[in-house]
This record gives C-alpha cells, structure tokens and sequence, in this order.
C-alpha cells in the first residue's frame, strides 16, 4: 500500500489526468489510472501539481526588520545598505533565528521549499552566519536552506572580509560569495572576482556573486566571472545574481558578452521586483526598466533564474515568500507573454533555480523526492496570472501546508453564486 496518492493532477509539462504515488518519501508511481491504495488519497480534480518553489537569491539575515532602526525614506540602494550597517551592530542572534523562522513558514506556506540565502560576513562576530547556521539545521526537515558567504561591504574595501569570508566556509557555509561592483575601483572589483574564484575551485564550492548590480553600463565584472569560470573549469557552479547593467550596455558589448557566458556555464539570477524597484533612479524619462535582458539570455543559452531578494527589510518594503509573484513581475518586465516564454518565468522559479542550487532528488519523476505542490490552477500560465492558491503543501510525502481554495460568493440576479477567477 502507497504513502499517499494523489489523482487526476495536470503537471506542468501539459499531461493530464495523472496519477502520483508516493511510499517512504519519493514517488514510486507516476502515470494515468494508478491501480493502486494509499493510507491517504487526494483527488486533485484537474489541478496543477508542480515541484515546490525554489527561491535562487534571497537575504535571510535582514528579512523582516522593515523599519529597523528606521525606515528607507529614500527607498533606494544605498539608503538600504546605509540602514542595514546602522542595524548591524545591534543585531541579536535571537532575533535573527526569530525573523528567519517566521520567514520559513511563510515560504513553506507558499510552496516555497528551498532557499538560497546571501549571509553578511562582514561583521566580525559572523553573528548572522551563526544564526543562520542555526535556522538551517532546524528547519532542514521542511525547507532546503543554502547560504552563501556574502562580503556586503566588499571584500577587499572592508578591512576582514577575506578572512570572514573563509571563517565563515569553515564553519559549514556552502556557496562563495562576493560584491566585485562595491569594490573602490573596477581593478579591485575584478581581482576579487579572482580571489573568489579561486577559493571556491580551491574548496569544491559553487559560486554566486552579486554582479553589476548598476545602470552602470561600463559595470562589467559579469565578463570576469565568465572569464575565471572558464580558467578554472567552475562550469555549472557559477551565478552571475542581478546582473542590472547589462540592461544599459550597448548592443555589440551585449552580443559578444551572452555567448562568452554560455560557453562558460555561467547561470544569470534576476530579481524582477527589486531590480525594477532600485534601479534607473537616476533617469527622468525615458526611465529604463532595471532589470537584465532575461529573453535574450534565455535565447543564448544562459540558464536564467528568478528570486526574491528581499522581504520587509531596509531595500524593499514588501513581499511575502510567494515565488509566483516574482514570475508574474519577471513575465510583464521582461515583456515574455509568448506562450513558451510564459512557460519559462514558471521555470525561473522551479526547475531552473534547482539545477542552479544542485538540489537532489528534485522534480516529478519516478524516484524523485515527494516535495510538492497542488496549485489551484489548470496549467503553469494560470498559476502565475492568478498568483494560484497553494492548496496542499507536500515535503518527503507528508502535507505540511493547506490553504483552502479561494473563491468569492456572489449575489447577483441570473448569475452563477461563486467565482474563482478561472477560466473554465
């Protein structure tokens, strides 16, 4: 007899009337008309079963200290890192473990199920790293949280970020970090893409740099980290996260920076509701959009991911763990309505981002793990115009979220009593 089996469920890639099954954690079952029991059976009437969200670039150690020690009146960049180097030095690791543990269950609640989360190790007592260490073990049963070892004030401008930044590899962090665009000088920005480079090829570790975070278009670093990915055979390791200058850059510098990253593996992360809130802060009209050239990347080759970045904190006042809110934002800026671009911001938010963080066992196949999501919605394009309701959260075959199906009663004359903003 089957853990759990779930019946009549359209998947992502369009097939439907499936049926899933489940025993010890994975699915052992996937195909039309199961003959089969189950301890507990679902009948998902048609809905959208999907692999659980996967946020690809997130910063946990600020989430939720929106207003702490005050608020971003400016609601710009360098206000926001102006903000967080005020709160640093009043930072508890109580408080810390507490807003990152209620952040947790807002994404599990959201069918948001893995994480990979940049951690400042500029602080000498790595009082975030610690903590966020902690959060990683206690959450681990429910959600896969990666941390990155992130120099925030740069890592050859502030004096022991090197050395913060190995001490906090040593202590289990998991992916190298860096900011080469806050460096002094572009020299200094490209030598510590170097540096970082090399300690990640040195350690067997991933990389993901915040990178040209700038209208700048002369903010090139992204060519660096192609060029060192390459040298150093990091292919598939490596993320280039934001990316806003090349939104700016020319397009003969565009058309031969997209190839040189394809051909060195290195993945792009855009944050569409940050990057279009931050950038072009300098323009009057025409204002540019802020975010990188997602379609175009795609077109190259170049694995692109979405993420949220941030949540109630000193850069951005909003957000709430949903990932189909970011692939909604992504879709409209990156002007993707074709059907199969659609198709791809659900990706950016699924599949892609988990090739990106290395996850195991991740998708919808036979002997993958049972991390699932049941959305309210017919197929991936329904879910992100909808925002869809997570109606059942699953992780290892156990249902850890339910949220019931949204709908309004209506009371109007000759016409139907509900609506649920599908279209039937």
């Amino acid at each position: 007899m089957l853990d759990l089996l779930l019946r009549h469920c359209t998947l992502p890639d369009g097939r439907s009337g499936m049926d899933l099954g489940v025993e010890s954690g994975r699915i052992v079952a996937l195909q039309p008309g199961l003959q089969a029991q189950a301890a507990q059976e679902i009948d998902c009437a048609g809905q959208l079963l999907s692999p659980p969200f996967v946020d690809a670039h997130f910063h946990m150690d600020s989430t939720l200290s929106y207003g702490q020690p005050r608020v971003n009146q400016s609601g710009t960049l360098l206000e926001g890192i102006a903000l967080w180097g005020e709160l640093k030095p009043t930072l508890t690791q109580d408080a810390l473990v507490e807003r990152a543990l209620a952040y947790c269950d807002w994404a599990v609640a959201k069918g948001l199920l893995a994480i990979r989360s940049h951690v400042d190790v500029c602080d000498d007592r790595l009082l975030a790293v610690e903590a966020l260490l902690h959060v990683r073990e206690q959450v681990k049963p429910y959600l896969d949280l990666q941390l990155v070892a992130f120099p925030q004030d740069g890592l050859l401008r502030s004096a022991n970020a090197l050395r913060n930044l190995q001490r906090a590899l040593d202590l289990g962090v998991d992916v190298v970090g860096g900011i080469p665009h806050f460096e002094r000088t572009a020299e200094q920005g490209a030598q510590s893409v170097r540096l970082l480079c090399e300690l990640a090829a040195e350690r067997g570790l991933r990389v993901d740099l915040h990178c040209d975070e700038s209208d700048d278009p002369h903010s090139r670093h992204i060519e660096s980290l192609a060029f060192h990915t390459h040298r150093l055979g990091l292919q598939g390791r490596v993320a280039g996260s934001h990316l806003t200058s090349l939104h700016s850059m020319d397009n003969y510098y565009a058309s031969k920076l997209l190839p040189l990253m394809a051909e060195s593996g290195v993945a792009a992360i855009a944050n569409p509701l940050i990057n279009i809130t931050l950038q072009g802060r300098h323009d009057t009209y025409p204002k540019r959009r802020g975010m990188t050239r997602v379609p175009e990347l795609l077109a190259a080759g170049v694995p692109v991911a979405f993420g949220q970045d941030c949540v109630m904190d000193p850069w951005y006042f909003g957000g709430s763990g949903d990932l189909l809110e970011v692939a909604h934002m992504g879709l409209h800026v990156a002007q993707m309505t074709g059907q199969a671009a659609m198709r791809q911001c659900f990706d950016a938010v699924t599949t892609t981002p988990a090739r990106l963080l290395g996850l195991e066992g991740y998708g919808l196949e036979v002997g993958c793990r049972a991390d699932l999501v049941l959305l309210q919605a017919g197929d991936a394009v329904e879910a992100i115009r909808l925002r869809a309701t997570r109606l059942r959260v699953i992780r290892g075959g156990r249902i850890v979220a339910t949220t019931p199906a949204a709908s309004a009663r209506l009371d109007l004359p000759g016409r139907p009593a509900t609506v649920d903003w599908r279209r039937t």
